[in-house]
């Protein structure tokens, strides 16, 4: 296997002084890093404290850079530092896996896709629009991770994450290179736990007037939408919770404290799984997804699959 490393501007003029990178200097600094001190990292690695700190310390002469900053007793990573550690643990992972490929003496290998996840999408949304990628007949391995959407963004520009998928298209004058590929779109409707549900009616919208809600936070591009409509309806809900994650909120509808919303391709797998129930739905919001990646044109398999499949399920 042929790993191709490509270094940034600032990663590539602090190694510049370097012919060859000292792969065991390397893995020290990712284990220091990792451990956040150098006594466990020590303990790790079978070596005194001090060897470790000399070893480190020649790695940053050889570098002509400072990995580490000390705060208190704690050496956290610099910027370069952070750079660093990420392009670390992509050498090192390679490296597992060819040595796995070679022990199993397999032929193919897996091909790697990260896809970050914004934190405000309902999970069973994002499960359903990922569904196609382990059916690919390449062999995907699926990374997500799932973050407040600014910090994804900034991954994917520095090309650790393949492609994100978030409620929003990339916000307008963000200096993030990037294109938005919309996925489609759901109405989104209102799902309140049994008892409330049955106190509240069935008077839709009108029986929200007074009712406890539960919104989504303010990363969530439903923020700003759905109290503008309930304005616009003269519906004054009692606002009693906002949640960044969208099963947190969901587990707090499920106990009764509220009605919170969902987009209603959603609405089968969260009756069955929080047990809830759905008093109303509104065409006026759309809760809207997107697949936000690096070129203009998806040409990867797994991208263009999640695409398509997305055109096929969206309502």
């Amino acid at each position: 296997m042929f790993v191709s490393i490509t270094y940034n501007h600032e990663i590539q003029s602090n190694f510049s002084n370097s012919a060859v990178l000292n792969f065991k200097h390397l893995y020290y600094f990712m284990v220091v890093a990792r451990s956040g001190g150098v006594i466990r990292a020590a303990e790790r690695l079978n070596l005194t404290p001090q060897t470790l700190s000399g070893q480190l310390s020649r790695f940053e002469e050889r570098v002509g850079a400072r990995l580490f900053q000390r705060t208190g007793r704690r050496l956290e990573l610099s910027e370069t530092g952070k750079l660093a550690l990420a392009y670390a643990e992509e050498i090192f992972q390679a490296g597992s896996e060819l040595e796995e490929l070679l022990k199993n003496g397999a032929v193919e290998r897996f091909l790697t896709f990260r896809v970050g996840i914004a934190d405000v999408l309902p999970k069973f949304i994002v499960h359903r629009l990922l569904d196609p990628v382990l059916k690919l007949p390449e062999a995907i391995r699926l990374v997500c991770t799932e973050d407040r959407l600014e910090r994804l963004l900034a991954e994917l520009a520095l090309h650790r994450l393949d492609m994100v998928i978030a409620d929003r298209p990339l916000p307008p004058g963000t200096e993030i290179k990037g294109h938005s590929h919309p996925l489609g779109e759901s109405s989104l409707a209102f799902m309140a736990s049994p008892v409330l549900a049955a106190d509240l009616g069935d008077a839709f919208p009108a029986c929200l007037d007074g009712a406890p809600l539960l919104l989504p936070g303010q990363g969530s591009a439903l923020a700003l939408a759905l109290p503008r409509w309930l304005e616009r309806m003269g519906i004054r809900p009692r606002i009693v919770g906002e949640f960044s994650d969208s099963a947190l909120m969901k587990s707090f509808g499920e106990a009764g404290a509220g009605v919170f919303p969902t987009p209603a391709l959603s609405v089968p797998e969260v009756c069955g799984h929080y047990k809830v129930k759905r008093i109303g739905q509104t065409d006026d919001i759309k809760a809207r997804f997107f697949l936000i990646s690096a070129e203009r044109k998806l040409v990867h398999p797994v991208a263009r699959a999640v695409s398509e499949h997305a055109r096929r399920i969206m309502i």
